[in-house]
């Protein structure tokens, strides 16, 4: 087709990889035209047409992480461009992408089923730019994107509920239960609910209420002490959120 003037094929349509359909809307040769996606964005991209033809042409706002999760657009990238290695901000955000919306990860982990990511984070290009301006790293361990400590019983990922916590402190938040299904640390016997803390024995209680309550009582105790030995290397707002929770 070289040299072929492209006014027979403006208003042609097609569909890429993912279903998305497309149409030509600008071009003069069949090497150089302008196709638009004809989904709500409308993203018009340059392409060839033996690209269109084939349906090889990206669309960054076809929704490939679970259904719900798109790259959009932006100058953030999903992989190094030189070893093709996912960047670490990619991860993090695929990662709960199939945390709220993967049955397969709902089967593993069922406490995520009722869990969501606002709108804004379904966009990769927002979650990329929020997590340069607030990941730090304290030299030690991983860090891990929490969604409930600043504000309690959150189930949503968002920007003003998130923050980056060590490890350890992320662990402290943890709620496992133990064979019996009470929470870990509290065993029932017929004289009442013994209860652990770290292997600490706190006492032995004659009602499961009393037993939870000396518990707590000792995890904001240990919180507490985590919280000021990390005081120094976890942003201000990330202490705070621990000394009062």
């Amino acid at each position: 087709m070289k040299g072929e003037y492209i006014i027979d094929y403006l208003g042609m349509t097609g569909k890429n990889k993912h279903g998305t359909p497309f149409k030509i809307i600008e071009g003069t040769k069949a090497s150089n035209l302008t196709i638009e996606f004809q989904d709500e964005y409308h993203y018009q991209m340059k392409t060839s047409m033996q690209n269109f033809k084939r349906g090889q042409v990206k669309n960054p706002y076809d929704k490939l992480i679970c259904g719900v999760g798109y790259l959009g657009e932006g100058t953030h990238r999903s992989r190094h461009p030189n070893n093709g290695e996912k960047y670490r901000e990619y991860k993090i955000w695929s990662e709960i992408l199939r945390r709220c919306y993967s049955p397969k990860e709902h089967i593993r982990s069922p406490a995520y089923k009722d869990c969501s990511v606002c709108d804004e984070w379904l966009n990769y290009q927002n979650f990329a730019t929020w997590y340069n301006e607030n990941y730090y790293d304290i030299g030690e361990g991983r860090m891990h994107l929490d969604k409930d400590i600043l504000i309690d019983g959150n189930r949503i990922y968002r920007p003003d509920a998130c923050i980056f916590v060590p490890q350890r402190i992320n662990m402290l938040f943890m709620h496992p239960s133990n064979k019996s299904g009470l929470p870990n640390g509290i065993t029932k016997y017929s004289s009442g609910y013994r209860t652990l803390y770290n292997t600490k024995l706190l006492g032995i209680y004659s009602t499961l209420e009393e037993a939870l309550e000396n518990y707590m009582i000792e995890k904001r105790i240990h919180i507490k002490e985590v919280a000021n030995e990390y005081k120094t290397r976890i942003p201000d707002k990330v202490y705070q959120a621990l000394i009062n929770w």
